[in-house]
């Protein structure tokens, strides 16, 4: 990152937004043909994931899982949903909330996506080490970029 004494402090590789943008892209590229087999884009690997660890699940709890907005996961519940992969419906405890469960189609799914996290450290030809450090560092810049509450 540049520091007061840089003549450009918007030279485009400096910038910390640059740098995360492409590693997203560039990483959810390695993602693709990987969960293309599985008919899962990489947001709804994402909510399979949440839901593979934690289901039943309510959609507000997924929604804070997942960092993303109810109206942005209503979407990818309705495909997964028509894709077999899991089931929406009302809470009987609080009919006011969608509780999503897997289905068996989307519990045996679990066991051909297993093989992704080793796939990615391949594709990457990164130590596990640095791996785990960069996620360390991605975590403390959620953190730090959360609005404080």
């Amino acid at each position: 990152m540049s520091d007061s004494t840089d003549t450009n402090r918007l030279a485009l590789e400096e910038q910390v937004c640059f740098a995360l943008s492409v590693a997203a892209r560039s990483v959810v590229a390695v993602y693709r043909p990987l969960l293309e087999p599985m008919g899962l884009t990489h947001p709804q690997y994402l909510v399979m994931l949440a839901l593979w660890q934690y289901a039943p699940l309510s959609v507000r709890r997924l929604s804070e899982l997942l960092q993303l907005d109810p109206g942005t996961l209503s979407p990818l519940l309705k495909r997964l949903e028509a894709i077999g992969y899991l089931h929406r419906e009302r809470d009987r405890s609080d009919e006011r909330s969608l509780a999503i469960t897997l289905t068996p189609r989307g519990r045996d799914l679990r066991d051909q996506a297993e093989k992704i996290p080793p796939a990615v450290v391949e594709r990457l030809g990164m130590p596990i080490e640095e791996l785990k450090s960069l996620h360390a560092a991605l975590t403390q810049v959620i953190a730090a970029a959360k609005p404080a509450t």
